[in-house]
């Protein structure tokens, strides 16, 4: 009885291999560069101490200007001084008026 011997073609051994290393370069070159990436993170974080900063000097500000309106609301100014101070802070004035800041 005669049998038929196939010899394993070389190329066939490499294909699983191949393939491995395809997908292993395709996630391993998206774990660093993706959207999600390693370096993508250090971007984040980057702008996140960024907008802390900017989130501290703001809240900073909104504490010192509340602190003004509260002194300008509290009962003990009056309108003269109201008045002056509104037209100080928004730099307007009438035509015929001469204003002189100290």
């Amino acid at each position: 009885m005669w049998t038929r011997h196939h010899k394993k073609k070389k190329l066939g051994r490499f294909i699983l291999p191949a393939i491995t290393a395809a997908f292993l370069g395709y996630f391993g070159y998206h774990s660093l560069h993706g959207d999600y990436g390693l370096r993508a993170m250090e971007e984040f974080d980057r702008q996140r101490l960024e907008r802390q900063e900017t989130l501290t000097t703001l809240q900073t500000k909104r504490k010192q200007l509340e602190r003004q309106v509260r002194l300008l609301s509290d009962g003990s100014m009056d309108r003269d001084m109201l008045d002056e101070r509104a037209r100080y802070s928004l730099n307007v004035s009438k035509p015929n008026e001469v204003v002189i800041f100290n």
